[in-house]
């Protein structure tokens, strides 16, 4: 018997695109659920990241009790396995207490760990360091050539600025033997049940919501979040320093190029991550698709979830 069985509470994950409306959906269907939130944004993971992430102020969480926000410092490295442990173990300890799991954020492949059980191949920090000084030396450009020699499909499929993917399929690939796909897990039940519920908005609404918040955290001092996050390693961290915004104003700093085209790189980096997460989970057919712009999505939304239980009954 599953854990959402036996304790009769079903979690529900709201996911979708940066910028519609996800954070304020998820406090919503916690309040009216009796829930407490579960992250899954794997930048929001880092202590420090707050501006850059959109990351919610405990003065704007409501009283509602958030998990996997800021556990990890940006010297650390944040890897889809450790996340799927915690956060697995998170939405069983909200279960336990008898209140509903929500679980909110747009990184896809977490999502796809943490409802999927994905089974991770084994890692190897030699191989994987090897491939790391590759991209450290050489640059993306002959990290992909080299993924396209060895996967192509996986070559095919991963962008080719993608750095920190294409490292982790070479490894996959050396270690296995295998194409990068071949460790992707199988869809079906989602685990624990969970009704996974989408959001999105109009392209132009969504268009105009992400140039205003780009515009916000640069203007709300993100650039001195920076700052203060380099004396803490930012620098140092592989993950961390990579998250969109956050490299953009750190090459900024490195006058690489000057703050108006740090953030309109911040804006175009967006962007093309949007389309990437409408691409990824609208190929998914158990989301549950609302819209942002709706007076009250999280009506929408209960009632998808009471239809989904009444059917399962």
């Amino acid at each position: 018997m599953s854990k959402a069985a036996s304790t009769g509470i079903t979690p529900i994950a709201v996911v979708g695109p940066t910028a519609s409306g996800k954070s304020d959906l998820g406090l919503d269907l916690a309040e009216r659920l009796d829930g407490e939130i579960v992250n899954i944004d794997a930048m929001q993971l880092y202590r420090g990241m707050d501006i850059g992430t959109a990351k919610l102020p405990p003065s704007e969480r409501r009283g509602i009790a958030h998990h996997q926000l800021d556990v990890l410092d940006v010297t650390e490295y944040a890897t889809v396995a450790a996340y799927q442990s915690a956060a697995g173990a998170d939405v069983e300890a909200v279960m336990a207490r008898g209140r509903t799991p929500v679980i909110v954020g747009g990184s896809m492949m977490y999502v796809q760990a943490l409802l999927d059980q994905w089974d991770f191949p084994a890692t190897d920090p030699v191989v994987r360091a090897r491939w790391e000084q590759v991209l450290a030396e050489r640059g993306v450009v002959a990290l992909h050539e080299a993924l396209r020699l060895a996967d192509p499909a996986a070559a095919a499929t991963i962008l080719p600025t993608d750095g920190r993917r294409m490292v982790r399929a070479l490894e996959v690939v050396e270690l296995t033997g295998r194409p990068f796909a071949a460790s992707a897990p199988v869809i079906g039940e989602p685990r624990w049940g969970t009704i996974i519920i989408g959001v999105d908005r109009d392209t132009a609404e969504l268009d105009a919501r992400i140039e205003a918040r780009t515009a916000l955290m640069f203007d709300s001092g993100l650039v001195d979040e920076v700052r203060g996050l380099i004396d803490l390693g930012l620098r140092e961290g592989v993950t961390a320093r990579r998250a969109i915004g956050y490299a953009q104003v750190l090459a900024h700093l490195d006058n690489e190029y000057d703050l108006n085209d740090a953030r309109e790189r911040t804006l175009i980096g967006t962007r093309r991550y949007v389309r990437r997460q409408r691409s990824w989970f609208r190929r998914d057919t158990r989301v549950r698709w609302v819209n942002g712009a709706d007076p009250d999505p999280a009506a929408t939304a209960l009632s998808v979830l009471e239809s989904t239980e009444r059917t399962s009954k």
